[in-house]
């Protein structure tokens, strides 16, 4: 007897009953979507700050694998808040101590918040990011043990952002995004704070690498510098850090440049800027819904060119070559003394300007078909005219636009670092998705649970990401900064990667539509389990929006062990049969 054919009415029967191995009551609360690979998401352990909604409590964070201690930055209580993983009759993430900021001796240094931590791989310390009250001016690291003991401080750029070691230990690298003030009078120049450590902390030499040597040749055509009167040095905005397995090179996204750094550790310099392009959302594949006042769920190719803009970024390694994740989330400047950000339907009526869609940009329509759509409507409500775009980019000679440009691109990316090439994109798979498994809370907001409230900004917004190994197969882990969940790719083919499932612990089930659960995946870390207290693969991920920490148990078994039915799951399933019963028929 073929014992392929015995599982499908077993399979069938999964759909109509769910079987879990979570609590029963953790199950409606954490829905989940597979495609077919052996891969199983459990709640290992949450801490809740109490911060309340949309304060902060949690938002950056690393783990120490020898005290088993996960480092929280909580933005709520201005504290760094260190917790511990149970395992067994003790499971679940407890704070052991909180290190609150004002109790810090930094000296005649105002601090203004805590925005990052990163804990050295074999020295039993912490580095924290400190941006000054007056977010222009110098900031500061500060160094911890472990343990929660005050080590020291050095002088970093304005508004440090990220902080991360090497993977031997020997630098710290912090990203000073350099942001301006409100009113746009003062803007810093962005950095990178090279700090050599070799020595010990205390025996630490400084290094600074800004971009103000720069040549043409060295910076892409495709990078934006836009900012009034700013230099490129000014301009570019350092967010988020990856380095390379050797520790000679480190990549830097500039988010609101559309591009990414790329640095040579050993030489201490920019080697270039790289453009990361545009996502062309006219093409099929590449659809998105844009509107926030049709009730109906519409994810359709339309004329508009996405900047992709990434946010936080991951590096992986295959076969001996780096790879470059981006999580395509966007962002615009938007201060008093200066915004690009601006609604079509508002360049519409503003009688200095005027579009005219030129076909040349987009290869999904003619220009006979762009001329049709606008007059049947392109720019309504209902279809494109609440979307958000720039107004820096787009306008010809005459200053009436022929492209308009969107933030973000819903999407994730892969590039080869060679030459910087971009090898994937994952098109509208992010709001496919979505909308089968939450169709009445799709593109909801973090803070809100309304239906399409983000469909017009950057909708899912895909903000972090990570990778890690589990029984040989490498995986990315994609935080939706906005939706809320996370998506997970088998990326052991750069240029294929395969989705395999997204999942939420957000609960969208509260009668006053209050926001429950997980909302606002922040900070990420994968966590080995030969590194685990558990000795399964763990995901720590920190959510700003609620101020809660979870600790995801992940593995890989039956698909279907731990998910509960959900709408379009069928259509997943019928994927399986397909895939793993039929052809063996």
């Amino acid at each position: 007897m073929n014992k392929k054919k015995i599982l499908v009415p077993a399979l069938l029967a999964m759909i109509a009953a769910p079987t879990t191995s979570l609590a029963a009551e953790d199950v409606n609360k954490y829905p989940e979507h597979s495609n077919g690979d052996n891969f199983t998401i459990s709640v290992h352990g949450r801490y809740d700050s109490g911060a309340g909604l949309d304060e902060g409590g949690a938002e950056i964070l690393d783990y120490d694998s020898n005290t088993q201690r996960v480092f929280v930055v909580n933005g709520a209580d201005q504290s760094l808040d260190i917790l511990t993983i149970g395992k067994g009759e003790g499971k679940g993430l407890k704070l052991h101590k909180k290190i609150m900021l004002s109790n810090i001796d930094l000296g005649t240094f105002q601090p203004g918040d805590l925005t990052s931590v990163s804990v050295h791989p074999t020295e039993p310390y912490v580095a924290v990011a400190i941006p000054n009250k007056q977010k222009t001016d110098n900031g500061v690291i500060a160094f911890f043990t472990t343990d929660g003991d005050f080590i020291d401080y050095e002088k970093a750029g304005a508004l440090p952002d990220m902080v991360t070691f090497t993977p031997d230990g020997s630098q710290l690298l912090v990203a000073n995004e350099g942001e301006p003030d409100d009113t746009y009078s003062t803007d810093p120049e962005g950095s990178i704070t090279l700090m050599d450590v070799t020595e010990g902390v205390k025996n630490r030499t400084v290094d600074t690498l800004n971009f103000t040597s720069l040549t043409e040749e060295q910076i892409d055509e495709d990078v934006r510098i836009y900012s009034p009167g700013a230099s490129p040095a000014e301009d570019f905005e350092p967010e988020y850090i990856q380095v390379t397995p050797d520790g000679k090179k480190a990549y830097v996204s500039l988010q609101e440049n559309n591009a990414v750094a790329e640095l040579s550790l050993v030489d201490k310099e920019v080697n270039h800027i790289h453009g990361l392009g545009f996502k062309d959302h006219s093409l099929e594949g590449n659809g998105i819904d844009a509107s926030n006042t049709s009730s109906s769920i519409n994810i359709q190719p339309a004329p508009v060119l996405g900047m992709h803009q990434p946010d936080g970024i991951a590096l992986f390694s295959m076969e001996g070559e780096n790879y470059v994740l981006t999580p395509n989330e966007g962002d615009a400047r938007d201060y008093d003394g200066f915004s690009e950000e601006v609604r079509i339907k508002d360049l519409i009526a503003d009688p200095d300007r005027e579009i005219h869609l030129d076909a040349s940009y987009y290869e999904g329509y003619s220009q006979k078909e762009l001329d049709q759509m606008v007059e049947d409507g392109l720019w309504n409500d209902d279809q494109l005219g609440r979307l958000k775009v720039t107004s820096t980019m787009g306008q010809s000679k005459d200053g009436s636009y022929q492209a308009l440009y969107s933030y973000g691109s819903r999407s994730f990316s892969v590039y080869e670092t060679d030459d910087f090439s971009r090898i994937y994109d994952s098109g509208n798979e992010f709001e496919n998705v979505t909308s089968e498994m939450l169709p009445e809370h799709f593109n909801a907001s973090n803070d809100s649970n309304e239906k399409k409230d983000r469909s017009d900004d950057k909708g899912p917004e895909p903000e972090t990401a990570t990778t890690g190994v589990i029984n040989g197969k490498t995986y990315a882990f994609i935080g939706l900064e906005r939706q809320g969940g996370i998506m997970v790719y088998n990326v052991d083919e750069p240029e294929h990667p395969q989705f395999v499932t997204y999942f939420t612990t957000r609960d969208f089930s509260a009668e006053d539509g209050s926001v429950k659960g997980d909302s606002g995946p922040e900070g990420f870390k994968f966590i080995a389990g030969d590194q685990s207290p558990t000795g399964k693969p763990l995901l720590l991920v920190s959510h700003e929006v609620t101020g809660t920490t979870v600790a995801y148990e992940l593995s890989e078994s039956f698909p279907f062990a731990s998910f509960e039915p959900a709408q379009g799951l069928f259509s997943t399933f019928q994927s399986y049969l397909k895939k793993n019963v039929f052809k063996h028929q």
